[in-house]
């Protein structure tokens, strides 16, 4: 699943591409990839309003429109294309946006998990209902070693799970834990509420560092990701520990481990990571 850096890149791009786009028509392919409202009036809804900012919180994509706000979850494996005539009839586009100026946005989704959402415009869109059970972004300055304090504290689930919590913080998914994890020297498994005031500072520290660091390298293009817009992903290449198991500690030397951590593909240096 994309997570904050990769979703971040596709908005940018998209930024880029379809600042002030107008919507002539949509067409919807898979009726359920429209999560709100119903179908008709979203395709009513929509036509006619354009793209005028771009915004994201975790990992949802936000459109603000005219009158609108667009969101959308790509989920496990939505990407975007852009055609300037000829759409690809891929049976994996389930939603198209005609624009008035030829282009064709469509939203590509092989398992059909991502979903769209469409409401009034507002000042505040985190309280949208789509958005109720996400935290603060991980960029949000609300993220402070005394507010993941207090949130992780009375916690009896271990580190990793709280750090894929995105009513927490909003963003982080399984790549960028492991590599948190091992930033800020603590065991994935280690007990929340053993987890001290300066361990939350370093984990605040390189959540901002390592996520903005990939955001620059434009994500992780594992599996499948991509960000489709001609953006490759090149943040793979400086992890230091996720899916490098059998692989030297870039610290210490020591067999970089895979263990299962609440089900989720979890890497780790036993001698570098502190369990608590």
């Amino acid at each position: 699943m994309p997570e904050a850096p990769e979703v971040q890149v596709v908005i940018d791009t998209l930024a880029r591409d379809l600042k002030d786009a107008e919507i002539e028509d949509v067409i919807v392919r898979y009726e359920k990839v429209i999560a709100h409202p119903s179908k008709e009036d979203f395709k009513k809804e929509i036509l006619h309003q354009h793209f005028r900012s771009f915004q994201r919180i975790g990992k949802y994509l936000i459109f603000l429109m005219d009158t609108k706000v667009l969101v959308c979850h790509l989920r496990m494996e939505g990407k975007f294309y852009i055609y300037d005539d000829q759409i690809d009839q891929s049976k994996h586009i389930h939603l198209i946006f005609c624009l008035k100026d030829g282009r064709k946005v469509c939203y590509h989704d092989t398992r059909k998990f991502g979903r769209f959402y469409l409401y009034p415009l507002c000042e505040d869109y985190s309280n949208l209902p789509a958005l109720k059970n996400v935290g603060y972004d991980y960029r949000d300055e609300k993220v402070t070693p005394a507010y993941l304090y207090t949130k992780i504290h009375p916690l009896k689930r271990n580190l990793k799970s709280a750090l894929l919590d995105q009513r927490i913080i909003a963003g982080i998914g399984n790549i960028y834990a492991n590599e948190i994890c091992f930033a800020s020297g603590l065991d994935p498994r280690s007990r929340c509420h053993r987890i001290s005031k300066k361990d939350c500072e370093a984990i605040v520290f390189h959540t901002r560092r390592i996520l903005n660091e990939a955001i620059q390298y434009g994500g992780s293009t594992i599996r499948d990701y991509t960000s489709s817009l001609g953006v490759t992903g090149r943040f793979q290449l400086r992890l230091k520990v996720h899916g490098k198991d059998g692989q030297a500690c870039p610290i210490c030397g020591q067999e970089i481990e895979k263990i299962f951590v609440n089900q989720r593909g979890t890497y780790l240096c036993r001698n570098c990571q502190k369990r608590k």
